[in-house]
């Protein structure tokens, strides 16, 4: 399986052997190893000609016609935004219950999980990178607990050269043969896919994972993911483990985050799967076919939603994603500016991921399928953009009822109307539904509350797209890294395998 490029070339990285030790070519395939090979698959420039042609024109058209014909205009803006509201919940929708359904995950019993013995089990490689992170001895002790033998585990703490904070704390780690600290030399992009390449570039590892600083994953994980893999057999390229939360009950920002993950990882994405649309994935907890991820580029080092990205190229090289039924639990976003920093980092990776895959329209259609292409329109471009638009529907809904402004009402012809009166009411209750069913399907009656306050958490969302759509045009690469610590309670050093809290 492959990737069609514009040129002659692969997208293939060279061997760790090929490599080690040559310092310029490890820093220069790190930055720009994806965009050289097939800058068409690379977010190191936000639009190509045609898209900017596209978006001038567009732009100019709407500016004139608001100009010219206000009244029109604007029925026709309306309209084409309460549609995309209505297909984007709609495919929602299809998606919760086809995920809701069950039988999407892939299940390895601890029995199953442990059968496998050392001698059958590959070379699994480890990436961690941090900054300023100076518990990094937590971090070490988290990791500790995976159940994986010792000199088959290669763990890689990726740390920035000129970051001292972490470096120091890494001083004070006991050695051990499994764990390696690479620093990563200085250089743009700073951000984490391309530390992760760094690291990736000369890993030895037949499977590889990543996992964040704050991470504390089910002790069988690795060996949950060797034992999928081999069950799903040479199409999948990686197995998705889910993601939950170890302060979720830590204020209601928490609670609505947890609720947020619970739907995500137990319906949105096996409804993903089992449709046979793209599968987003995590920044964490992903667990590849070492050869598979050399093959297909590794990650887009200027996309800062790396691993979406990563999951619609390996979908258009024919490549299958899986969902994994083991938890990394990690720590919820408990301060809302520093949510609305992450959130909207993600925002931007997703519109930077539209743009990317929508380069070249006749390529990517044959490769994805129509299921393919409405999952990366409406699900990947239509999440961030709608959540933007949320505030402008607001502000009129509010300009209505204060002011009865006949030329509001204008805007709404009967069609419109009745369909925007279905997203309004009927959506809300839908989504209302999604999280109160989600928050049984976790066996927790006490994020209900939390549930049905969901439209507070929807005004965050919106703040995170608007913030999103400024920095794709001010600062498209530019990763803003999420605090951690964040929790009141210290990080379970032995977390257990269960469900997602």
């Amino acid at each position: 399986m492959t990737l069609t490029v514009q040129r002659a070339g692969s997208l293939t990285l060279p061997t760790p052997v090929e490599v080690r030790g040559d310092r310029d070519q490890l820093i220069g395939l790190s930055c720009f190893g994806l965009s050289a090979a097939a800058p068409e698959y690379s977010a190191r420039g936000t639009l190509v000609r045609w898209q900017r042609v596209l978006l001038a024109g567009a732009t100019a058209v709407v500016l004139a016609g608001l100009v010219l014909r206000p009244r029109v205009a604007g029925i026709v803006l309306v309209a084409v935004a309460t549609l995309a509201y209505v297909t984007a919940l709609t495919y929602r929708l299809i998606l919760f219950r086809l995920g809701a359904r069950g039988g999407r995950m892939v299940a390895v019993t601890d029995e199953e999980a442990r059968a496998v013995p050392d001698a059958a089990l590959p070379v699994y490689t480890v990436l961690v990178p941090v900054f300023h992170e100076p518990l990094l001895a937590d971090l070490v002790e988290r990791l500790e607990t995976l159940d994986y033998p010792r000199h088959l585990l290669d763990i890689q703490l990726l740390l920035e050269a000129d970051d001292d904070e972490t470096a120091e704390a890494a001083k004070t780690l006991q050695a051990r043969d499994h764990l390696g600290i690479v620093y990563v030399p200085s250089r743009e992009p700073r951000t984490k896919p391309k530390a992760c390449n760094y690291g990736f570039l000369t890993s030895e590892g037949q499977m590889c994972t990543i996992y964040d600083a704050e991470d504390a994953p089910d002790p069988l994980q690795l060996r949950r993911a060797v034992v999928a893999m081999r069950r799903l057999g040479p199409d999948y390229a990686c197995v998705q483990a889910r993601l939950g939360f170890y302060n979720s009950d830590q204020n209601l920002l928490t609670r609505w985050f947890a609720l947020d993950y619970g739907s995500w990882f137990a319906n949105m994405l096996p409804g993903l799967v089992a449709l046979g649309a793209p599968v987003p994935l995590g920044g964490t907890s992903n667990h590849f076919r070492a050869d598979v991820l050399r093959a297909t580029g590794a990650w887009d080092p200027w996309n800062v939603t790396e691993d979406a990205d990563l999951g619609l190229r390996l979908h258009r090289a024919g490549y299958k994603v899986g969902v994994l039924d083991s938890v990394t639990r990690e720590e919820a976003n408990s301060d809302a500016i520093n949510w609305v920093r992450q959130r909207s980092r993600w925002y931007k990776g997703y519109v930077q991921t539209f743009l990317v895959h929508a380069r070249r329209p006749r390529l990517v259609t044959g490769q994805l399928g129509w299921r393919g292409i409405v999952g990366l329109v409406v699900f990947i471009a239509g999440t961030p953009l709608l959540s933007a638009l949320n505030g402008f529907f607001w502000a009129l809904t509010v300009m209505w009822f204060t002011s009865h402004d006949p030329t509001l009402a204008a805007l709404f012809p009967s069609v419109v109307y009745y369909l925007g009166m279905i997203c309004l009411v009927l959506g809300n209750l839908a989504v209302l539904y999604m999280g109160v069913f989600t928050a049984r399907q976790m066996e927790r009656p006490d994020l209900l509350l939390a549930a049905f306050l969901m439209p507070l958490y929807w005004a965050l969302m919106w703040l995170a797209a608007l913030k999103a759509v400024i920095q794709l045009v001010t600062a498209p690469s530019y990763w803003e890294k999420t605090a951690h610590g964040l929790n009141r309670a210290r990080v379970p050093a032995a977390p257990m395998a269960g469900r997602v809290a």
